[in-house]
């Protein structure tokens, strides 16, 4: 296990006076006492780090090594949650960057991974809660019902509520401590600040997004096709086996439920016909390379293919350490360029590259981020929209489903995509694809 700190208090630093004290000095005597509690509740080492709180910004640079190391290495990731908080692409950065670990260390062992634990600093409202927070469905009352009415913040403010605060402190000490126990979050990689999406996304709220499987069933392999991979469904296809013991789809939904997205999952073969409000937002298309030996289902995506869509990010993975899949690498792959000339030749560099092959779990979880992003932002431009019947336009526009090509005139998505319009960056002006 790593040596880093027990726990990692992430908070949204409050602005600095001209002329005042510095900031979050209350954040600073919580972040005290609570590594009194869990140094009196495990048995850490001598100078052992019972927790590790960011400083907050610095000028020049996105966050310190410090805070990478500790992003890292910690077993439980704390954020203190408030209104602030949700605002800060800082904080939504390392929410995502523990994310990231607890996904990946679920992928590995098929286990769940629940190390973070967070804190009530200002109560927020229920409808504000990004999606990756309303996931963790935590009772804010367990720790007393004015912790839950008026967060630590009122606690630690008012001497009156002297014994709430600290009974709140050591059952959130305890808390972390059995998180800590219970679920053995392996260390990862520092991460790049500046490379890093935010778990709370661009919108003020989840956004739907689909997350599709060509893949056969067991049953339906090709002759000599290793069934190890494969289920009773094509949900079940898990492509980096051994390595993972969950299905891609369910490691893909846990992704993309950490930038903020509402997912759904479902099989290629089940896809929502033309004007399906099912298929009314953007979508991800998981390929296995083996499926394209079916005609059937080439076919179907070669018309997928071809009409467009640009909001469906199509990602091929596959497995470098599967023999059959190294030994028939050409076959596969040319398959893959003839029935996906769009998704493989056009499109944003790292759309491509998925869709011409992702070879390991590392290289998907990656990936994947980007193409949900790029997908979104094509459903931004191009999703059709148009009020219903013969009526003139009013209120929100009613979407008509992908299956339309042709975007309304002046449309600019509907509401919970709006925050991620902005002008097209260099990869964004090739539309080469319809």
């Amino acid at each position: 296990m790593s040596d880093g700190p027990y726990f990692f208090l992430s908070h949204a630093p409050a602005g600095r006076a001209a002329d005042g004290p510095g900031p979050d000095l209350w954040v600073g005597r919580l972040f005290d006492d609570l590594c009194r509690g869990v140094a009196e509740l495990t048995a850490l080492p001598d100078g052992a780090a019972p927790g590790f709180m960011d400083p907050g910004p610095r000028a020049g640079a996105d966050w310190s090594e410090e805070i990478g190391r500790g992003l890292a290495s910690c077993r439980v990731f704390v954020p203190l949650l408030s209104p602030r908080y949700f605002a800060s692409e800082r904080c939504g950065k390392q929410w995502y960057a523990f994310a990231q670990r607890a996904i990946h260390q679920r992928a590995a062992t098929g286990l769940p991974a629940d190390a973070i634990v967070p804190a009530l600093w200002v109560p927020v409202p229920e409808h504000q809660l990004p999606w990756p927070a309303v996931q963790l469905a935590v009772d804010h009352r367990r720790l007393g019902e004015r912790y839950a009415t008026d967060g630590l913040y009122g606690l630690i403010k008012l001497r009156l509520l002297a014994e709430e605060y600290h009974r709140a402190v050591h059952h959130l000490a305890r808390h972390i401590v059995g998180a800590a126990r219970a679920t053995r979050v392996g260390p990862g990689r520092p991460p790049d600040a500046r490379t890093l999406p935010s778990a709370f996304g661009a919108a003020p709220g989840p956004r739907p997004l689909r997350v599709t499987v060509a893949a056969p069933t067991r049953g339906e392999l090709p002759a000599g096709r290793d069934g190890a991979y494969y289920g009773e469904s094509a949900l079940d296809w898990n492509p980096y086996h051994p390595d993972t013991r969950r299905p891609l789809a369910l490691i893909a939904e846990d992704i993309v439920g950490s930038l903020n997205y509402r997912p759904t999952v479902a099989s290629f073969d089940d896809e929502p016909p033309a004007g399906d409000p099912a298929a009314a937002r953007p979508e991800i298309l998981l390929v296995d390379r083996w499926a394209l030996r079916d005609e059937r289902r080439r076919a179907r995506l070669a018309a997928l293919d071809s009409a467009g869509r640009p909001w469906i990010g199509v990602v091929v993975p596959w497995n470098r350490a599967d023999p059959q899949s190294r030994a028939a690498t050409g076959e596969l792959t040319a398959r893959t360029e003839a029935t996906l000339p769009l998704r493989t030749r056009h499109g944003r560099a790292a759309c491509r590259t998925a869709a011409q092959g992702v070879e390991s779990l590392d290289a998907f979880e990656e990936l994947l981020p980007q193409v949900v992003e790029a997908a979104a932002q094509q459903y931004l431009r191009h999703a059709p929209a148009h009020p219903p019947g013969d009526r003139a336009p009013s209120g929100r526009p009613r979407l008509t489903g992908p299956m339309d090509t042709a975007p309304a005139p002046g449309h600019r998505g509907p509401a919970p995509y709006r925050a991620l319009d902005r002008a097209p960056d260099v990869e964004d002006t090739d539309d080469s694809q319809p």
